[in-house]
């Protein structure tokens, strides 16, 4: 299977970042870099990738950043994951909207590992569909105040 490349894992980040401060004003690609641990030339590149497909606006001078122009509710990681990777099918003749059939095949209306791959799409799309990035970020909440809790627990 392919892992999602290390654009998409910064990409998200950087996604989550703006996430927490929706509705604030822009936050300085500065700031995100560093918090995110994103290099700072790669976060700058991925911004205005996204400012250009319309997930993020910008601001210069003083107050200015970057901010998410979407409400975090209705962010898909499906959406993100399609705009930086292009398909989810794991094969080109499993892909729903950029379908190509395998060279070696001799037909994929037969093919046992197509019909398998379509499932690993379909159950994949399912769950990216309907994950936001307000959800992500309510989980990552929901794991630190958790992690919080254990390192204040104190055993007699």
């Amino acid at each position: 299977m392919r892992t999602l490349s290390k654009k998409t894992q910064y990409t998200l980040r950087a996604l989550y970042a703006l996430s927490r401060t929706y509705g604030q004003g822009p936050t300085l690609s500065a700031k995100i870099a560093k918090d995110e641990a994103i290099p700072q030339d790669f976060l700058e590149n991925i911004l205005l990738y996204l400012k250009r497909e319309g997930l993020v606006s910008s601001k210069k001078g003083k107050g200015g950043g970057y901010a998410l122009l979407l409400p975090p509710d209705e962010v898909t990681l499906g959406r993100i994951i399609r705009l930086t990777e292009g398909p989810l099918a794991p094969l080109p003749c499993a892909s729903e909207r950029a379908y190509r059939k395998c060279d070696e095949c001799v037909d994929d209306r037969f093919c046992g590992t197509r019909m398998v791959m379509r499932e690993v799409r379909d159950e994949m799309a399912r769950i990216l569909d309907k994950t936001t990035l307000a959800q992500v970020c309510r989980r990552m909440d929901e794991a630190r105040a958790a992690a919080a809790g254990d390192e204040l627990m104190f055993y007699i």
